[in-house]
Protein backbone atom coordinates (compact mmCIF):
# COMPACT_ATOMS: atom_id res chain seq x y z
CA UNK A 1 0.00 0.00 0.00
CA UNK A 2 1.32 3.41 -0.96
CA UNK A 3 1.30 5.67 2.18
CA UNK A 4 1.03 8.81 0.04
CA UNK A 5 -2.01 7.59 -1.93
CA UNK A 6 -5.20 9.51 -1.17
CA UNK A 7 -7.80 7.79 0.98
CA UNK A 8 -11.14 7.59 -0.78
CA UNK A 9 -14.15 7.14 1.47
CA UNK A 10 -16.96 4.90 0.29
CA UNK A 11 -20.23 6.56 -0.74
CA UNK A 12 -22.71 7.02 2.11
CA UNK A 13 -25.31 4.43 2.98
CA UNK A 14 -28.21 5.15 5.32
CA UNK A 15 -29.42 3.36 8.43
CA UNK A 16 -32.85 4.09 9.95
CA UNK A 17 -32.70 5.92 13.32
CA UNK A 18 -36.34 6.87 14.11
CA UNK A 19 -39.71 8.01 12.84
CA UNK A 20 -41.44 10.95 14.52
CA UNK A 21 -45.06 12.03 14.28
CA UNK A 22 -44.99 15.73 15.13
CA UNK A 23 -48.28 17.46 15.99
CA UNK A 24 -48.42 21.03 14.66
CA UNK A 25 -50.62 24.12 14.94
CA UNK A 26 -51.82 26.01 11.86
CA UNK A 27 -49.17 28.00 9.99
CA UNK A 28 -48.98 31.70 10.89
CA UNK A 29 -47.83 34.32 8.37
CA UNK A 30 -44.92 36.55 9.45
CA UNK A 31 -44.77 38.76 6.35
CA UNK A 32 -42.63 39.11 3.27
CA UNK A 33 -38.88 39.59 3.44
CA UNK A 34 -36.32 40.20 0.69
CA UNK A 35 -35.78 36.41 0.62
CA UNK A 36 -39.46 35.44 0.39
CA UNK A 37 -42.66 34.95 2.40
CA UNK A 38 -42.08 33.97 6.07
CA UNK A 39 -44.20 31.69 8.24
CA UNK A 40 -44.00 29.95 11.62
CA UNK A 41 -45.60 26.64 12.61
CA UNK A 42 -45.79 25.95 16.38
CA UNK A 43 -44.91 22.40 17.44
CA UNK A 44 -47.48 21.01 19.88
CA UNK A 45 -45.98 17.60 20.71
CA UNK A 46 -45.86 14.11 19.29
CA UNK A 47 -43.96 10.85 19.55
CA UNK A 48 -40.96 9.12 18.01
CA UNK A 49 -39.67 5.57 17.83
CA UNK A 50 -36.70 3.73 16.39
CA UNK A 51 -34.55 0.67 17.06
CA UNK A 52 -32.39 2.42 19.70
CA UNK A 53 -34.63 5.18 21.08
CA UNK A 54 -38.25 6.20 21.55
CA UNK A 55 -40.18 8.84 23.42
CA UNK A 56 -42.20 12.03 23.03
CA UNK A 57 -41.80 15.28 21.14
CA UNK A 58 -42.11 18.11 23.65
CA UNK A 59 -44.39 21.10 22.97
CA UNK A 60 -42.85 24.55 22.61
CA UNK A 61 -40.70 24.23 19.51
CA UNK A 62 -41.44 25.80 16.16
CA UNK A 63 -40.78 25.44 12.47
CA UNK A 64 -39.75 28.66 10.74
CA UNK A 65 -40.56 28.58 7.05
CA UNK A 66 -39.45 30.64 4.07
CA UNK A 67 -41.23 30.36 0.72
CA UNK A 68 -38.89 31.67 -1.97
CA UNK A 69 -40.04 33.42 -5.14
CA UNK A 70 -39.35 30.22 -7.11
CA UNK A 71 -41.74 28.27 -4.82
CA UNK A 72 -39.04 26.31 -2.99
CA UNK A 73 -39.69 26.11 0.76
CA UNK A 74 -36.91 26.23 3.36
CA UNK A 75 -37.92 24.97 6.80
CA UNK A 76 -35.87 25.36 9.98
CA UNK A 77 -37.45 23.48 12.90
CA UNK A 78 -36.04 23.64 16.42
CA UNK A 79 -37.53 21.54 19.24
CA UNK A 80 -36.88 19.00 22.00
CA UNK A 81 -37.68 15.30 22.35
CA UNK A 82 -37.64 13.30 25.61
CA UNK A 83 -36.63 9.64 25.38
CA UNK A 84 -38.31 6.94 27.47
CA UNK A 85 -35.29 6.99 29.81
CA UNK A 86 -35.77 10.73 30.47
CA UNK A 87 -32.98 12.08 28.25
CA UNK A 88 -33.83 15.36 26.53
CA UNK A 89 -32.55 15.66 22.96
CA UNK A 90 -32.47 18.99 21.13
CA UNK A 91 -33.33 18.70 17.44
CA UNK A 92 -32.66 21.14 14.61
CA UNK A 93 -34.16 19.96 11.34
CA UNK A 94 -33.45 21.99 8.19
CA UNK A 95 -35.61 20.92 5.27
CA UNK A 96 -35.65 21.86 1.58
CA UNK A 97 -38.93 21.19 -0.23
CA UNK A 98 -39.30 21.55 -3.99
CA UNK A 99 -42.77 20.53 -5.14
CA UNK A 100 -43.11 21.76 -8.74
CA UNK A 101 -46.37 21.05 -10.62
CA UNK A 102 -46.12 17.89 -12.69
CA UNK A 103 -42.79 16.81 -11.17
CA UNK A 104 -41.68 14.56 -8.34
CA UNK A 105 -41.70 16.15 -4.89
CA UNK A 106 -38.28 16.65 -3.30
CA UNK A 107 -38.25 16.96 0.50
CA UNK A 108 -35.05 16.09 2.35
CA UNK A 109 -33.42 17.45 5.47
CA UNK A 110 -30.26 17.77 7.51
CA UNK A 111 -31.03 16.78 11.10
CA UNK A 112 -28.76 17.84 13.95
CA UNK A 113 -29.37 16.29 17.36
CA UNK A 114 -27.67 17.44 20.55
CA UNK A 115 -27.69 14.84 23.30
CA UNK A 116 -26.18 15.00 26.81
CA UNK A 117 -23.49 12.53 27.82
CA UNK A 118 -24.98 9.09 28.30
CA UNK A 119 -26.72 6.39 26.29
CA UNK A 120 -27.74 8.66 23.40
CA UNK A 121 -24.54 10.69 22.95
CA UNK A 122 -23.76 8.66 19.82
CA UNK A 123 -26.23 11.01 18.08
CA UNK A 124 -23.72 13.87 18.56
CA UNK A 125 -21.23 12.01 16.39
CA UNK A 126 -23.36 11.14 13.38
CA UNK A 127 -24.52 12.89 10.22
CA UNK A 128 -28.30 12.55 10.12
CA UNK A 129 -30.61 13.12 7.17
CA UNK A 130 -34.36 12.93 6.95
CA UNK A 131 -37.56 12.95 4.98
CA UNK A 132 -40.71 14.96 5.70
CA UNK A 133 -44.30 14.18 4.74
CA UNK A 134 -47.47 15.94 5.77
CA UNK A 135 -50.34 13.99 7.31
CA UNK A 136 -52.86 16.74 6.52
CA UNK A 137 -55.77 17.06 6.01
CA UNK A 138 -56.49 13.90 8.06
CA UNK A 139 -54.26 15.02 10.93
CA UNK A 140 -52.45 18.26 11.84
CA UNK A 141 -49.08 16.53 11.91
CA UNK A 142 -45.99 15.69 9.90
CA UNK A 143 -44.13 12.39 9.63
CA UNK A 144 -40.34 12.74 9.88
CA UNK A 145 -38.06 9.77 9.17
CA UNK A 146 -34.43 10.15 10.23
CA UNK A 147 -31.44 8.14 9.01
CA UNK A 148 -27.75 8.18 9.85
CA UNK A 149 -25.11 8.11 7.14
CA UNK A 150 -22.81 5.14 7.57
Amino acid sequence: MNPSAPVISPPPVTEFVYEAIVEIAPREALGRSPLGERFIVPILGGSFEGPRLRGVVLPGGADRQLVRADGVRRLDAFYEMRTDDGTVLTVRNRVLIDDPPGATRYAFSNVEITAPEGPHDWLNRRVLVGTLNTMQPERMAVRIRVYQLI
